[in-house]
């Protein structure tokens, strides 16, 4: 729920003169797999095998299977 206050402002204090409350509508959510794959991403098909190898680089100098 959000709540908005409009009000006018005289130069000292803000005076109210109403609040609206906005409640959104119950949207679906779904899960992180199906968000995942809205995304479309794209990469090399062994990325999570070797994710170490990605995020920090080969530390030993060997390729790893």
């Amino acid at each position: 729920m959000l709540k908005t206050v409009h009000a006018t402002y005289g130069g000292e204090v803000p005076r109210p003169k109403g609040i609206e409350i906005i409640r959104h509508a119950k949207t679906k959510t779904g899960s992180f797999l199906e968000t995942a794959r809205l995304l479309r991403l794209e990469g090399p098909d062994d990325w999570s095998s070797h994710i170490e190898d990605y995020l920090y680089g080969n530390r030993s100098g060997e390729d790893t299977e």
